[in-house]
C-alpha cells in the first residue's frame, strides 16, 4: 500500500493535487458525547449558566472546519461551500453529526471530522461543571462522496 503523504525517501509531504480536477465532494462525520442524565437534561432544556450549548458548539464546529489546514499539518486549504452541524439528544448523551461540502480537487473528510470533534469538545467545556465524567466517543467518518477513491458509507457490521 502506498501512503500518499510520504515521499519516496520516507519523508512527510503534502500531496500535489494541482493536476486533479475540482469536483463536488461531501463528507459526513459524527461524535457522541456520553453524559449523565442530569447533564443531558440541562443541555436539552438550555438551563446551563454558560448559555446555549448546541448554538455555541455549532459555531465552534463550523469555525474549526474552516481552519483544518491550520490544525492538521498536511491538509490543503479548501473553499468550503457548506458546513452543517446537527445535534440529536439520545439516551446517554448527545450525537453530533457534521456535513461538509466543497467543489475542490481534494476531499472534505477532515473538515467534517474536525467539525464534529470540536463541537463535541465545546459541549464538554460548557457542561463540565455538571458532569466531569463525560466521554467523547464514536468519532468517525460516516459517509463521503466524490473524488478518485469514490464513495464511502460506514457499515456498522464491519
Amino acid at each position: 500500500m502506498n501512503l500518499t503523504h510520504v515521499d519516496e525517501s520516507g519523508q512527510a509531504r503534502m500531496v500535489d493535487v494541482s493536476g486533479k480536477p475540482a469536483t463536488e465532494r461531501m463528507a459526513v462525520a459524527q461524535a457522541f458525547v456520553r453524559m449523565s442524565a442530569e447533564a443531558l437534561e440541562a443541555v436539552r432544556k438550555n438551563t446551563l449558566a454558560k448559555g446555549d450549548v448546541a448554538g455555541v458548539a455549532r459555531i465552534a464546529g463550523i469555525m474549526a472546519a474552516k481552519k483544518v489546514d491550520e490544525l492538521i499539518p498536511l491538509c490543503h486549504t479548501l473553499p468550503l461551500a457548506e458546513v452543517k452541524i446537527d445535534f440529536n439528544y439520545e439516551a446517554g448523551g448527545v450525537r453530533i453529526t457534521s456535513r461538509a461540502r466543497t467543489n475542490a480537487c481534494t476531499g472534505v473528510e477532515m473538515e467534517a471530522l474536525t467539525a464534529s470533534s470540536v463541537a463535541a469538545l465545546t459541549v464538554y467545556d460548557m457542561v463540565k461543571a455538571i458532569d466531569k465524567r463525560m466521554v467523547i466517543e464514536e468519532v468517525r467518518l460516516l459517509k463521503k462522496t466524490g473524488g478518485k477513491s469514490g464513495d464511502y458509507t460506514w457499515d456498522q457490521s464491519e
